[in-house]
């Protein structure tokens, strides 16, 4: 007898559905299963979970001969969500279920030998496929329910164990569809835990400035200055002033998180923007991605929120120069010979460094003991490529001690933040017939066309800068989307002198 149970298999972030086809053969002479499909070891392993989970929840496993085949047959096939569907299968050809009951469902899990159904990673893109493929219900582990309801038009069905599922299949005990429903809440959000607010740090209001229009229109920005400036506290302070994700964006991170297995059981939607550290020691597969099955890296797991580099020309050169193609194209392709997997990384990038290898050179305090050449190697570190692909580039000198003893405190990161969603806001608007584009560093040269426009006085001043500075084409746009970011700020709908002689303070100095 033939049973067809469906599951599904992820490729990068996107899944495939997977037929498992279940042939029994009651008659066969000696006990056999062969499992073909390109099954991995987890995968050829399911046939003793199934077997023990099956006879465990009081249900029969004849022992006789059986072929499972994990349909399409090209696809390797990873890991231990095949489990359940593996099992069903196995209950439906030898006549335990009925067969109707499997019928536009997608079943996913991982069994146990006792047959209660056990978390697996990857749940919501599964859930997805299901849902992009027209399949009406998708049978998941109980404790993941929770992430795979954030899919919307589907019916979910927790399940516990194999016993429960058959009683659910028969209609003999059905299972209610979980229906709660995800949503992001905009109402008073405090402040992140363990975040600086801006209030607290002395002084450095220009370097507060950078950071707010870098937040508002997700421009990468490297701070420069001596050791013990600030450079990383204002860094991680900016988790307080980044405006809140958009569902669509929350729905994207969520899925990556999913592949990698990083989510809470309890709250599985990433509302709060991503801010990822990676120590310096990083390799370029741990930054960038990949792996033997291709997994996401930390610019991926930094989709749209923040990759800081702290020390950053303490990371290795090959390292760093693969942020070029990233940075530049929002994505991240890994080739490998049996084929390619693209993810997102759509990154706001904060690099911090010292300005020379003591770290002391122009400051007013203290002697640089570094000789010229020692300093134009370590600054070479950073190659003009990857210079010219950062937006901003800000000073960040020591803070005098009269303001670091005072009492006078700044402006709180929640009204910054307030002024940052304000013109993401205006942002999302200005593209709302753009698909993918949700702030102005996202625009390509088409859009900045559209959208940046420039005033005849602006227009003088972007040119003479233009030669004077003699910046390349993708400064030059960069620029424009700099300013387009600052009069957004304004609430501006043209872009003046005064954004553009801003947007130009952030260039690098010579």
């Amino acid at each position: 007898m033939l049973a067809i149970v469906n599951t599904c298999a992820v490729i990068g972030l996107d899944g495939q559905v997977v037929e498992v086809q279940t042939d029994f053969n009651p008659r066969a002479a000696l006990p056999s299963f062969a499992l073909v499909g390109l099954p991995g070891s987890a995968v050829r392993e399911s046939k003793e979970r199934a077997r023990a989970g099956i006879k465990n929840s009081g249900l029969r496993f004849p022992n006789k001969g059986y072929v499972v085949n994990l349909s399409p047959a090209d696809i390797p096939k990873q890991g231990p969500s095949y489990d359940l569907a593996i099992a069903i299968g196995i209950l439906g050809a030898t006549d335990q279920i009925p067969l109707h009951a499997l019928e536009n469902s997608m079943f996913i899990g991982e069994l146990s030998l006792d047959g209660s159904i056990r978390h697996v990673k990857g749940v919501m893109p599964m859930v997805f496929t299901a849902q992009q493929n027209g399949f009406e219900t998708v049978y998941v582990p109980a404790v993941d329910v929770a992430e795979a309801s954030l899919v919307p038009n589907i019916n979910i069905i927790p399940v516990e164990s194999i016993g429960q599922l058959v009683e659910h299949l028969y209609q003999l005990n059905p299972i209610q569809p979980y229906t709660v429903k995800a949503t992001i809440d905009n109402a008073n959000r405090p402040l992140p835990d363990g975040v600086t607010d801006f209030a607290d740090i002395r002084g450095q209001e220009h370097v507060k400035r950078a950071l707010e229009v870098a937040a508002a229109g997700n421009h990468n920005i490297l701070l420069t200055g001596p050791p013990g400036a600030g450079k990383s506290l204002q860094a991680r302070a900016m988790s307080g002033i980044l405006p809140q994700l958009t569902m669509e964006e929350a729905l994207e991170v969520t899925r990556i998180y999913s592949i990698v297995d990083m989510l809470s059981q309890d709250k599985p939607l990433i509302s709060e923007r991503p801010f990822r550290s990676p120590h310096h020691t990083i390799s370029q597969v741990g930054l960038v991605g990949g792996g033997a099955i291709p997994k996401p890296g930390e610019i991926s797991l930094a989709h749209r929120g923040v990759l800081f580099l702290d020390e950053i020309v303490e990371h290795s050169t090959k390292v760093l120069e693969v942020l070029r193609q990233p940075i530049e194209d929002k994505v991240v392709t890994i080739s490998r010979a049996k084929g390619s997997i693209t993810f997102p990384a759509n990154f706001l990038l904060i690099g911090a460094r010292n300005p020379c290898p003591c770290g002391f050179y122009g400051d007013p305090n203290r002697t640089c003991s570094c000789t010229p050449n020692q300093i134009n190697r370590y600054q070479a570190k950073l190659s003009g490529p990857l210079i010219d692909r950062i937006d901003m580039h800000v000073d960040v000198p020591r803070v005098d001690y009269d303001k670091l003893m005072g009492q006078r405190q700044g402006e709180s990161s929640i009204d910054i933040r307030k002024r940052v969603e304000t013109a993401r806001r205006r942002q999302i608007q200005r593209f709302s017939n753009h698909q993918g584009l949700f702030a102005n560093a996202d625009m390509t040269v088409g859009e900045i066309d559209e959208f940046c426009k420039l005033n005849d006085d602006a227009r003088q001043v972007l040119v003479l800068s233009v030669k004077k500075l003699q910046l390349s084409a993708r400064s030059y746009h960069r620029v424009l989307k700099l300013s387009r970011t600052i009069a957004d700020l304004d609430e501006s709908k043209d872009i003046e002198v005064q954004h553009i002689a801003e947007a130009l303070q952030y260039r690098p100095k010579e």
